[in-house]
């Protein structure tokens, strides 16, 4: 396939949207670096609950979401667009059950409430696989876009993916929580923007237009089959879709540290819960609109467009952007796929930085000084990204694919299961640190042994939240519970924690 010419205007556009975005970061830095607490909570600022509720939609959606989830329609139907649903079921969960410890306990880490709840283990455990785990979302969300563009234009793909994270290292680095949440209301308006844009010119030059695509989306069941509404333990049909994703959201909202620590930008729970519910409503407008791309393109292609022979898919919303959208709105839209993995890039190095430093610094070492935290804050933000980075060009010389499917596997194999740790804390006062470890461990290394069954990723999210769950309470029969946990299950919500200082050997 020949190569696409990138053109002047269009590079100039995709300059600017970087440039914007360096200075956006940098203008949060002298608020971000007044103490630590101002960095990662960034509450001296009361970010408004709809700018925080913008943030995790444009932290959730990625790269992943804007080039992977048109080439799902685009290949097949809207089958996977039931897993958008899963925030509207988990929302009122999340609100009324998880939302009050957090804000009670005043964390500034997601792991703090594990401590508290079991053990030190089982935080420190899971702040570090947190931040192993974002230190390779920070590659895949680089290494698509990236790729993709390598693959259909003549750009050094090693270059744009070490601007594009180094530019990111510098502003989130110095813009601090509320630097990285008002970048993300940026991004997340310029996502929006370049999917409408693209869903705009792919009917106009769709021959036939509109009433094509309808007919098109009519005869080839390009929203939903009836066949994807049977069980499968490995295909992704829609029940299988929606129950994975249920408990996908649960561990994002209940037990990832990129979002969770929006929550701790303020101390009023209705705020927290009117910025989840913005997120939500988010969530379902991306539904008609990244679908709806793919659908769009799937009529495009067959009325009025030609792909090249062999062409991979993966790079469909780019090429399609790159050969028939006029130079300049072109680059905005290839700036808005940049976005997308840079909203996910900045609250990934962030919310690792907010483990180190809580998790460890704070809890371990014997200088615990504001002082320290921000020198520690700064080297983890430098260091996370450049192994992310290490390992994208490490993605570009092997020409590694299946990023998605690899990125759900490992959300179900680790994630998850610390998600039902969390659940089994909250709503169990019989379960203890010894059950929560073993269901743990017992949980992760069943979930391993699962991916070679040939049994769906997203199931294997079911079993690792029920697992860790069910075997952390059963476990917990074994031994006796020797901590105060007084305020710390939905039991005595409202009663104050009384134990204020964790032990450290935990049980």
């Amino acid at each position: 396939m020949a190569k696409q010419g990138f053109g002047t205007l269009n590079w100039i556009v995709l300059i600017v949207y970087l440039i914007a975005m360096l200075l956006v970061g940098l203008s949060f830095s002298k608020k971000s670096k007044v103490d630590s607490e101002s960095f990662f909570k960034a509450k001296s600022s009361n970010v408004p609950s709809w700018a925080v509720g913008f943030s995790m939609f444009a932290t959730t959606l990625s790269a992943i979401t804007y080039m992977s989830t048109p080439e799902k329609s685009f290949l097949t139907d809207w089958a996977y667009a039931f897993g958008n649903l899963a925030i509207l079921i988990t929302a009122p969960i999340i609100i009324h059950f998880y939302v009050p410890f957090f804000a009670k306990l005043n964390v500034t880490t997601a792991y703090e409430y594990l401590e508290y709840r079991f053990n030190a283990f089982l935080r420190v455990f899971s702040s570090l696989l947190f931040v192993l785990f974002h230190i390779g979302r920070v590659a895949i969300v680089i290494y698509l876009p990236t790729v993709a563009l390598q693959s259909i234009i003549n750009v050094n793909p090693y270059l744009i993916a070490t601007v594009i994270t180094v530019l990111c290292i510098i502003y989130t680095d110095h813009g601090g929580m509320e630097g990285v949440i008002w970048s993300d209301v940026i991004q997340g308006f310029l996502l929006l923007i370049g999917a409408a844009l693209i869903i705009f010119f792919g009917i106009k030059y769709t021959t036939g237009g509109f009433h094509t695509v309808v007919k098109d989306t009519v005869d080839h069941q390009k929203i939903l089959a009836a066949s994807d509404f049977n069980f499968s333990l490995v295909k992704a049909t829609v029940p299988v879709i929606l129950l994975g994703q249920i408990f996908n959201t649960l561990y994002q909202y209940t037990a990832s540290q990129d979002i969770v620590q929006r929550y701790t930008t303020t101390s009023d729970t209705k705020k927290i819960g009117k910025s989840i519910w913005t997120n939500s409503l988010l969530a379902m407008i991306a539904i008609p609109l990244f679908y709806g791309m793919g659908t769009i393109l799937y009529s495009f292609y067959q009325h009025g467009g030609n792909l090249p022979t062999g062409f991979n898919t993966s790079a469909l919303v780019p090429y399609f952007v790159l050969t028939e959208i006029p130079a300049g709105i072109a680059g905005l839209i290839i700036a808005a796929i940049f976005a997308a993995s840079q909203a996910t890039i900045a609250s990934s190095l962030n919310s690792s930085a907010a483990c180190v430093v809580t998790d460890f610094q704070k809890r371990f070492m014997k200088d615990k000084s504001d002082k320290m935290s921000m020198k520690l804050t700064h080297w983890t933000i430098m260091v996370c990204g450049l192994l992310g980075l290490f390992v994208t060009l490490i993605l570009i010389a092997y020409h590694s694919s299946d990023m998605i499917d690899k990125y759900l596997a490992l959300f179900g194999l680790f994630g998850v299961p610390i998600a039902g740790i969390f659940a089994l804390g909250i709503f169990s006062k019989r379960a203890n640190g010894f059950g929560a470890v073993t269901g743990l461990v017992i949980t992760c290394i069943a979930c391993y042994f699962l991916q070679f069954t040939g049994v769906n990723a997203l199931l294997i999210s079911v079993v690792g939240f029920l697992g860790s769950m069910l075997i952390g309470y059963i476990c917990s029969f074994f031994k006796p519970n020797k901590k105060d946990i007084t305020g710390l299950t939905i039991y005595d919500i409202n009663e104050k924690v009384k134990q204020t200082n964790p032990d450290i050997e935990g049980e």
